[in-house]
């Protein structure tokens, strides 16, 4: 079996893809939108994608910023214990998973309605840029084996 190209190898032979996700994820980041609200995206999209690197730094930067363990312990069953999550935040993770799983069974017009009710076109678009990133990231990392550092 070859051994995958490490993360090092992957930013240096690449390094238009790194700064062009950066820049797309700090265009959303830098719309307005609640870090707190950001750090629970990317980390739903990461779980969704079975993505240990990325779950591990985002939890580990949504502490940092003042993030409550307790809703990050429940996030994967988010839906079970609405009463931890705005609804704000609630018709982001809906259009988070929507996104991350649309492959599946699309995005439903009842989901579109949810996010719709809670924020403005700029404000879905700047999440779904959001959502596009971590997704990229995801798959970068999974793809490659990017092991979290502990």
């Amino acid at each position: 079996m070859s051994e995958r190209i490490s993360r090092t190898q992957v930013y240096k032979a690449q390094p238009a893809i790194v700064q062009h996700l950066v820049g797309l994820a700090k265009a959303a980041e830098d719309s307005g939108l609640d870090k707190s609200l950001i750090h629970l995206m990317k980390i739903r999209a990461s779980q969704l994608n079975g993505c240990a690197f990325c779950q591990h730094m985002h939890a580990n930067e949504a502490r940092k910023d003042g993030e409550q363990q307790h809703r990050l312990d429940v996030l994967p069953s988010w839906q079970e214990v609405k009463s931890a999550f705005t609804a704000r935040e609630q018709a982001a993770l809906i259009w988070t998973e929507a996104l991350t799983l649309v492959a599946g069974k699309g995005v439903s017009d009842q989901d579109y309605a949810t996010v719709a009710a809670e924020y403005s076109e700029q404000e879905i678009l700047n999440l779904t840029a959001l959502i596009v990133t971590i997704n990229s990231w995801n798959r970068i990392a999974v793809a490659f084996h990017f092991q979290p550092e502990f």
